[in-house]
């Protein structure tokens, strides 16, 4: 695990898939927050050879861009965490 919770603990638990596994966040965690609790990486880098999280976390660096099973494709950092969210995070 990447991160520990050190407070808001007792919020609501939400499920969701990291590459088809199942993983959970808590109600009103970001999505980006809900992967790296999970210990999943949001990508990999398009220009270099390491994995790639969140570098502003407010919507403006480009760089936590992730995609659902669906194609659908959005910024992790600025969209809550919703039950059954289907996230694939390329290895």
């Amino acid at each position: 695990m990447q991160f520990r919770r050190l407070g808001e603990a007792h919020r609501q638990t939400v499920h969701f898939f990291v590459n088809g596994r199942p993983a959970q966040a808590l109600a009103g965690d970001t999505v980006l927050t809900a992967l790296l609790m999970n210990g999943a990486r949001v990508r990999a880098s398009e220009f270099g050879d390491g994995p790639r999280a969140g570098f502003c976390n407010m919507g403006a660096c480009q760089d936590c861009w992730i995609s659902l099973e669906s194609g659908v494709r959005f910024r992790a950092c600025s969209e809550p965490i919703r039950p059954d969210l289907r996230i694939v995070v390329a290895d």
